[in-house]
């Protein structure tokens, strides 16, 4: 099975490979591109692959410009970081959507779905009303806790922070008050608006508004003081600095 993967993230796209090669004998990934401009020139230049699986937005605009320029025949797997309620409307399309992160049984049923098309069903797709129909995702505006026999509201505008301690989930306020979350950090990675909340390493999302100052560490990393302060300021890890200075500069798209 040739695959071609557009996938701007490279933790994203070491998963899927992943859990591609644990369900596909013969999987051979032609090409993985992390712009439009890259996959247009090979796309113009090589013959549509078997599977296409491909993240929505990357790094330098819509997966879907692909189809206005080009002629793109190959059955598509989209990737999305998309509320699950907003696309629920393209489920019954013939057209699969995944929820990041990717679900090792949501990846099978698709390639299964693939499988069980027939050629004509597999090309019959119109990026046209695909691109009319797609929603904006819709961000997190306040979150509900509870703490003791409290319940309380916390609009996102006054959330610092997300940490995770002791496999628990944490917000902290820039009045530098902490609640226990419902949500882990990889689920809240999604709700909250990406432009406002950035995923530095595997214990923190952090807010804009939160950073104080930052430093540059070994390895392009980047240590990050944030306000409330922590004990251990956070380190950008390797594999999200470069996407984390894209944010920084207002040049990361979701």
């Amino acid at each position: 099975m040739n695959i071609v993967i557009l996938e701007d993230e490279q933790p994203a796209y070491n998963r899927l490979v992943k859990l591609l090669k644990e369900q596909v004998a013969d999987l051979n990934i032609l090409a993985h591109f992390d712009s439009i401009t890259d996959a247009k020139h090979w796309f113009d230049n090589n013959d549509n692959p078997d599977i296409i699986i491909m993240d929505i937005h990357l790094a330098d605009g819509s997966a879907f410009e692909l189809f206005k320029e080009l002629n793109i025949t190959s059955p598509v797997i989209f990737t999305t970081a998309y509320d699950q309620y907003a696309i629920e409307a393209f489920k019954t399309s013939g057209i699969a959507y995944l929820l990041k992160p990717i679900k090792k049984e949501e990846l099978a049923l698709a390639l299964n779905k693939l499988e069980q098309l027939s050629p004509t069903q597999q090309t019959a797709l119109d990026p046209k009303k695909i691109l009319e129909s797609i929603q904006e995702p819709k961000y997190k505006t306040r979150f509900l806790v509870r703490f003791g026999d409290t319940i309380k509201t916390i609009p996102i505008t006054d959330i610092a922070y997300f940490f995770s301690e002791n496999k628990a989930t944490f917000a902290r306020t820039h009045s530098e008050r902490t609640y226990p979350m419902d949500n882990n950090l990889d689920t809240l990675e999604q709700i909250v608006d990406p432009e406002d909340f950035f995923r530095v390493n595997r214990q923190y999302i952090i807010s804009l508004n939160a950073i104080t100052d930052m430093k540059t560490h070994s390895k392009a990393r980047v240590i990050v003081k944030l306000k409330p302060e922590v004990k251990e300021p956070p380190i950008v890890s390797s594999e999200r600095s470069a996407s984390f200075k894209l944010w920084l500069a207002g040049e990361l798209r979701n």
